[in-house]
């Protein structure tokens, strides 16, 4: 199984550079004070690390197996912004608790994504995910990736911050630094968290060895 390293995620583009994060803060002041135009003037300014983020977890061109695109990275920055702005009582206060509800949305998108497309096409089992990678071919992997999202939701009955971390450095590609002042802990704290959560969910989405056998 290999490790989870979630360095691609790092190096999207709105999530390293800061600049503009006081445009969105203030912005999103305003939508919590009754703007109602605010939130759709935040969208282009994060537009970018979002669709960064949406292309690493569409390995290529979301293309699945038949060629057909299923779930674009276009549609699904869109597919998740909608689900932010449908939230009538969205209750954010700066960028990074906004990037933070947008992994979440992310990773609302591509499960219930995977899970259609396993209604479609019962059979073959899980796959393997490459989370080195932070990629997911939702298609060809969607037994494996709600696996992954229930596995997420079992660690966070006993590890609430663990599955967090997990969630918006995967889901949402925010580096260290960004993480650990949404969860207000150190780096070294979330460096910690995902070696910790890095063990527990590959115990548990590893294959089940075979049975022993009997002398």
């Amino acid at each position: 199984m290999s490790t989870l390293d979630p360095s691609v995620t790092t190096s999207a583009p709105a999530a390293a550079d800061a600049s503009g994060s006081g445009e969105v803060t203030a912005l999103l002041r305003a939508h919590r004070a009754g703007d109602a135009t605010a939130l759709d003037r935040v969208f282009p300014l994060v537009y970018e690390h979002l669709r960064h983020v949406a292309r690493a977890q569409l390995r290529h061109d979301g293309r699945g197996r038949d060629g057909a695109h299923t779930l674009s990275t276009t549609a699904l920055v869109h597919e998740a912004y909608f689900k932010l702005a449908d939230q009538a009582q969205l209750d954010v206060h700066d960028r990074g608790h906004f990037l933070a509800i947008a992994a979440r949305a992310m990773r609302q998108v591509l499960v219930d994504s995977a899970r259609r497309h396993r209604a479609e096409r019962r059979g073959g089992g899980a796959a393997h995910l490459d989370l080195d990678a932070a990629e997911i071919a939702v298609e060809s992997r969607a037994e494996t990736l709600v696996a992954l999202d229930e596995a997420l939701e079992r660690l966070a009955q006993f590890g609430a911050r663990l599955a967090r971390v997990v969630e918006l450095r995967f889901f949402g590609g925010l580096a260290e630094e960004e993480v650990a002042r949404i969860l207000g802990v150190t780096e070294r704290t979330v460096r910690r968290d995902w070696v910790k959560a890095r063990a527990w969910l590959h115990a548990e989405l590893a294959p089940p060895a075979p049975d022993a056998p009997v002398h």
